[in-house]
C-alpha cells in the first residue's frame, strides 16, 4: 500500500526572506557597537571629511556604481588593487573583495541598495543588479537605525558603509544620507501607499516614438494608457508577446524620462532574461527569478519590487511596472 504523502504547510509571503538567509552569532555587529561609531564618524565629519566623503564619490568608491560594472571591468580593477585568482571569483564576490581592498586605503566608503527588513528587525541593503538576491557584498542595517528614521521596506537608502571586522561577514551602514534621494530628516511627512486615494487616470501614457515601431503608435490609437491604469496583453502563445513588452518599455523610458521603469520577470528562462536586458534602454530596472529558483524566491523579488514602487510613488514619483 503507498503512503499518503504528507502536505507541507504553506509558508506566508512574510517567511520568504527566512528560507533565503540565516545570521549566524558574530556575523554582523552588534546595534551597540554600531551606535557607538556612527557617533565618532558623527564627531570626526569636519569640512575635511565632507571633502572625502565627496572625492569617494568622484573616485568610484561606490558599491552601487561596481555592482553596475561587467565582470570583465571588475577583473581589471581588481587587478590594480593586486587581488588575487579574481578571474575565478563570482561577481558578486569580486565586488566585495575590491571593497574591502579600497576600504583599507580610502577609510571611506558609499553604499546604496533598495532596503530588505527581515523578520528578526534587521535589515539588509540589496542591489537591483542581482535583482535583490542576497549577496556578499550587501550591506547590514542594523534595527535600531530602522526604528530611528522609520525606514520601510523598499526604500533606496544611502550611506557611509564600512569594511566587515573580524568574525563579521557583511559591510555595515553606519550613516544614513539619503532616502530614495531625499534628506533622511524628511521622513515621515510622506502618506503611506495604503492610505492614498485611488483615482481614474489623467495623465495620459505616450507610446509613440516616431515612424517606427508601429505597434506602440497602434496601442495608443485603439488602447491608449494612462498613469494609474492596469493593462493586459492576451495572446496565444508565440505570437510576439514579449517583443510587444520591450516595445512598450522602450517607448515609456523614451518618452517619459521622469518615470521609473521596472520590468518583472518572475519564472522566466534566463536567456530570455538576458533577451530583455538587452533590448531596453540601460536606465530600465530588470528584475528577475528564474524558472530553476525556489518558489520563495519569486515571492520575495515579486514583493520587493512591488514594496520598492510603492514607497516611490509615496515620494511623489511615478512608476511604471510591466509584467
Amino acid at each position: 500500500m503507498a503512503k499518503k504523502r504528507r502536505r507541507r504547510k504553506k509558508s506566508s509571503s512574510g517567511g520568504a526572506a527566512i528560507a533565503l538567509m540565516t545570521l549566524n552569532p558574530g556575523e554582523v555587529p552588534s546595534d551597540e557597537q554600531l551606535e557607538q561609531e556612527a557617533a565618532e564618524l558623527e564627531k570626526e565629519l569636519d569640512s575635511k571629511t565632507q571633502k572625502r566623503y565627496d572625492d569617494a564619490k568622484k573616485k568610484g568608491l561606490d558599491l552601487a556604481s561596481l555592482q553596475h560594472m561587467k565582470g570583465t571591468e571588475l577583473v581589471k580593477l581588481a587587478a590594480k588593487e593586486k587581488i588575487e585568482d579574481a578571474s575565478t571569483l563570482p561577481k558578486q564576490k569580486l565586488v566585495f573583495e575590491i571593497l574591502k581592498a579600497r576600504a583599507a586605503k580610502h577609510k571611506l566608503l558609499i553604499g546604496e541598495g533598495t532596503l530588505e527588513i527581515l523578520p528578526d528587525g534587521y535589515g539588509f541593503l540589496r542591489s537591483p543588479e542581482y535583482s535583490y538576491q542576497p549577496s556578499p557584498d550587501d550591506v547590514y542595517v542594523s534595527p535600531s537605525q530602522i526604528r530611528r528614521f522609520g525606514l520601510r521596506r523598499g526604500q533606496v537608502v544611502r550611506g557611509i558603509i564600512r569594511p566587515p571586522k573580524e568574525s563579521e561577514v557583511y559591510f555595515a551602514l553606519l550613516r544614513v544620507e539619503a532616502v530614495n534621494g531625499r534628506d533622511p530628516k524628511e521622513l515621515g511627512t510622506q502618506p503611506t501607499f495604503e492610505n492614498m486615494t485611488p483615482l481614474h487616470p489623467e495623465d495620459r501614457v505616450m507610446l509613440e516614438t516616431g515612424s517606427e515601431p508601429l505597434e506602440t503608435r497602434v496601442i495608443d490609437l485603439v488602447a491608449p494608457l494612462g498613469f494609474g491604469q492596469r493593462a493586459l496583453i492576451v495572446a496565444p502563445p508565440r505570437t510576439g508577446k514579449t517583443v510587444l513588452l520591450q516595445k512598450i518599455t522602450s517607448a515609456i523610458a523614451q518618452n517619459h524620462e521622469d518615470v521609473h521603469v521596472i520590468v518583472l520577470l518572475i519564472d522566466e528562462r534566463p536567456e530570455e532574461v538576458t533577451d530583455f536586458r538587452r533590448n531596453t534602454p540601460d536606465r530600465v530596472e530588470v528584475v528577475a527569478s528564474t524558472f530553476d529558483e525556489h518558489a520563495a524566491r519569486h515571492i520575495q523579488v515579486a514583493e520587493m519590487v512591488m514594496e520598492k514602487a510603492r514607497r516611490l510613488v509615496e515620494f511623489g514619483e511615478n512608476v511604471v511596472v510591466l509584467l
